[in-house]
């Protein structure tokens, strides 16, 4: 699974952004997909998932209200709304798939094969 993300920038608090992420290669709807970011001198860390079929969607509670994940399987994207950003969300922000056969997506990032190249996303105060 190829991995490319988009949308990313630079943005005040209180803006949104939309990220995308375009599959290409393994078959896009059998894997559970999510989103990680990375802030400088911090570990990779969760921000949502979503359910290979598309019916269940998870957050991390900082963003829990704020960003919306979905995907669209026809056109093997998945995207991350941002919504009511805050200078705190600044990071790198990655996709990752993960196609093994757990029921619900992991959220390790150790526990995903496929990864992006990463999007910078910027929030000033």
């Amino acid at each position: 699974v190829q991995l490319v993300e988009s949308g990313g920038g630079l943005v005040q608090a209180g803006d949104s952004l939309r990220l995308s992420c375009v599959a290409s290669g393994r078959t896009f709807s059998s894997g559970h997909m999510s989103w990680f970011r990375q802030a400088p001198g911090k570990e990779r860390e969760f921000v949502a998932a979503i359910r290979r079929s598309g019916s269940n969607t998870y957050y991390a509670d900082s963003v829990k209200g704020r960003f919306t994940i979905s995907r669209d399987n026809a056109k093997t994207t998945v995207s991350l709304q941002m919504n009511s950003l805050k200078p705190e969300d600044t990071a790198v922000y990655y996709c990752a798939a993960d196609v093994g056969l757990r029921v619900i997506p992991a959220r390790a990032p150790s526990l995903y094969a496929y990864w992006g190249q990463g999007t910078q996303v910027t929030v000033s105060s």
